[in-house]
């Protein structure tokens, strides 16, 4: 039981982390614009290593970051607050990784959300011009994200029905 309690414990963190670096990604958006200029090159293009498709997009969100930092910097407010909401939910998880039977509800929870995560690129992405590559990217943090909530659930199931006197499940 020990050993299926430190697996769960181990995705958990894993999960925090994820969402910690997630958020602190959305906050210096200017200054992460200016790191991929320095990498890839001012056409965002790394040399033609990136199709021109692709590349296009990054100089679209290139010119609206830069044109949004000279103009409305205070857009970038809801980007703070998207990093907030991010360090909350992590925030939530520790009680998870303090007590995660008593937090199961959690777990779950945090399946339910990352679920909703490619519902939620598929339906507003089009809305706002966001091309399907970068949407399935978006998309793809959900799918990852699912992966240790269903495993820290069904690990929590195995340890109750251990704890229960009845034969582990898979």
């Amino acid at each position: 039981m020990n050993v299926l309690l430190k697996r769960v414990r181990r995705w958990t963190v894993f999960f925090i982390v994820g969402l910690v670096v997630s958020g602190a990604t959305a906050i210096p958006v200017p200054t992460e614009l200016q790191a991929a200029v320095r990498v890839l090159g001012e056409d965002l293009s790394a040399n033609g290593f990136i199709p021109e498709s692709m590349a296009v997009w990054l100089r679209t969100l290139r010119d609206g970051i830069r044109e949004t930092s000279a103009r409305a910097p205070f857009m970038f407010y809801g980007t703070d607050w998207l990093a907030f909401g991010h360090f909350m939910i992590a925030l939530a998880f520790v009680g998870a990784l303090r007590d995660p039977l008593r937090n199961r509800w959690l777990y779950q929870f945090g399946m339910i959300a990352c679920a909703a995560v490619p519902i939620w690129a598929f339906v507003f992405g089009p809305i706002r011009g966001i091309p399907l590559w970068w949407r399935v990217i978006d998309a793809s943090f959900g799918v990852i994200g699912f992966v240790p909530m269903w495993l820290c659930n069904r690990l929590i199931g195995r340890i109750e029905s251990l704890k229960e006197g009845g034969q582990p499940g898979l």
